[in-house]
């Protein structure tokens, strides 16, 4: 049997931060919880990055995830959006792998919403309407922000379910179990 995963989504912002906790365990994925960090009453750029960074680490602290999954800032008109993008996601980082967090995967919102919907220019209710179908779990509507969180640890956790695609011509079966020991049981 697998050994089990926590997986924490974040979809960072210097506004909202949303974050997700998915319980992986073999092929099966199920919601944990999710909230969102409102930070459009502070002012000091600062002093959001520490709230980020003091959040992050209280859910680590409940969850103990294993692996963290964050949505990569993309390049929109203006550069400062990237820049203080880059910085939340920094810190949503930094507090995750000191709470002991062993992989950090970015995803691209496209590549998010193309996993769960299976349309990378979805909405934020179409993401919320097949997470919720798909994990079988109502999610709060005003949490727009944690559902994207979520559909990022999901996403992640698509990605790192698929099996590994044999090259042809590369060897078969035989290469392919020789490269991958840990994949046989």
């Amino acid at each position: 049997m697998a050994p089990e995963r926590i997986i924490l989504g974040i979809d960072p912002g210097t506004q909202l931060l949303g974050f997700g906790v998915v319980r992986a365990s073999g092929k099966k994925a199920e919601f944990v919880d999710m909230g969102v960090l409102d930070l459009r009453k502070e002012k000091d750029a600062y002093r959001k990055l520490q709230a980020i960074y003091d959040c992050i680490s209280e859910v680590c602290k409940s969850y103990h995830p294993t692996e963290l999954a964050i949505e990569s800032p993309f390049y929109g008109k203006n550069a400062q959006v990237v820049l203080k993008l880059g910085r939340a996601q920094g810190a949503a980082m930094i507090a995750a792998l000191e709470s002991g967090v062993g992989s950090v995967t970015e995803y691209a919102p496209r590549k998010a919403k193309e996993a769960i919907v299976g349309n990378g220019a979805a909405s934020k209710e179409q993401v919320q309407m097949m997470l919720e179908k798909s994990l079988g779990q109502a999610l709060p509507a005003e949490h727009l922000d944690a559902t994207d969180a979520v559909a990022i640890a999901l996403c992640h956790f698509f990605e790192t379910n698929r099996p590994v695609a044999i090259p042809r011509g590369k060897g078969g079966w035989e290469q392919f179990l020789k490269d991958h020991p840990e994949r046989v049981k």
